[in-house]
């Protein structure tokens, strides 16, 4: 790919966007991994924020960065990108982002950011500019990510019951009240390794079109430091208007069915951080809860709350796609090189 004339100041802009959406990604995203353990009255909610946030950025150290290829280069034809792109990406993915946070509907930030990418290109170069393998498998995963999340959820939920078969409920929830603490600091972990990875790898196609850097080099430290940083950050403020959404609404919870949830979410995000895959950590953890609370009686879930949360997927990657286009125009018509 031929660098492109940006001057320094709209990648210094760019970049400041970037991490704008990243902080939002953790604050929108902060329900997903504390909802259970606020709800169960296992953590408060600012003690619950700050483990959040803490392994949020702990998984720099575990995941190696193959989600910020896959935005990188398996998304969108990197021949295409230029500010602009970048710039109708970023602006589509945070206006969805704050649209589903004041309607409290916890819809995803990596689709977003996803159709974000989708709608800037195809406006720039049309749909050849899309790279079909990368992009179906991201799509395919939002129907298997929050399956797997159900399925495992349901498992898990049956193995515990049996396991626990004789025992008193308030002895079992004493026991898994501390087993929560581990489960969703896993959450959490998975969160961050997959999420922050969304916005390096955006960073770094900017500064690759920029010829700042070029794809046979490593991500520069910085661009990974300054996004699970400021990931965890977003986390540590939180979107509380999503908490009641995840936490009750769909199926009340219990640390027992609490602890399946989160440990059949914190498998599914770790799988598809190791192969590479942007998956929704919203999805997953929906998927997960769902499952639990079906797996006890289907009576236990609010369809109808479910359904409109996957109304919210379905529109996610159309709707970001179209405000991001509109961005590009304005952006290839006001925003300066």
């Amino acid at each position: 790919m031929e660098p492109v004339q940006i001057s320094l100041a709209v990648v210094i802009v760019l970049v400041l966007v970037a991490l704008a959406f990243d902080f939002m990604n953790g604050f929108h995203d902060a329900a997903n991994a504390i909802a259970t353990i606020v709800s169960t009255r296992v953590l408060k909610p600012h003690q619950a924020v700050v483990m959040a946030a803490f392994f949020n950025f702990a998984a720099v150290f575990v995941f190696h960065l193959s989600v910020a290829t896959t935005i990188g280069r398996g998304i969108i034809d990197p021949a295409v990108v230029d500010h602009y792109v970048v710039f109708g990406a970023l602006i589509g993915a945070i206006a969805w982002n704050v649209i589903t946070w004041y309607f409290g509907i916890p819809s995803s930030s990596s689709h977003a950011l996803i159709g974000g990418l989708v709608g800037a290109a195809v406006a720039k170069s049309g749909v050849s500019s899309l790279i079909a393998p990368g992009l179906l498998k991201t799509v395919a995963f939002i129907v298997v990510a929050p399956l797997m999340g159900f399925a495992l959820g349901a498992m898990f939920l049956i193995i515990v019951s049996w396991l626990f078969v004789r025992s008193t409920p308030a002895r079992v929830n004493g026991w898994f009240r501390r087993v929560q603490l581990v489960t969703c600091s896993m959450y959490s972990l998975g969160h961050g390794g997959n999420d922050a990875q969304k916005t390096i790898g955006i960073i770094w196609m900017l500064l690759i079109s920029a010829g700042m850097t070029n794809a046979s080099e490593d991500v520069p430290t910085w661009v990974v430091v300054a996004c699970y940083v400021t990931i965890a950050l977003g986390t540590a403020f939180g979107g509380w208007r999503i908490v009641k959404t995840m936490g009750q609404r769909i199926t009340k919870l219990h640390p027992y069915n609490a602890v399946c949830a989160e440990l059949s979410g914190s498998f599914t995000l770790f799988l598809a951080t190791v192969l590479g895959i942007p998956v929704s950590t919203t999805h997953t953890i929906t998927g997960a809860i769902v499952g639990v609370g079906s797996a006890h009686t289907v009576s236990a879930v609010r369809w109808g709350v479910a359904g409109n949360i996957v109304l919210a997927w379905v529109l996610t990657i159309p709707c970001s796609a179209f405000i991001a286009a509109v961005a590009w125009w304005l952006g290839r018509h006001f925003l300066v090189a």
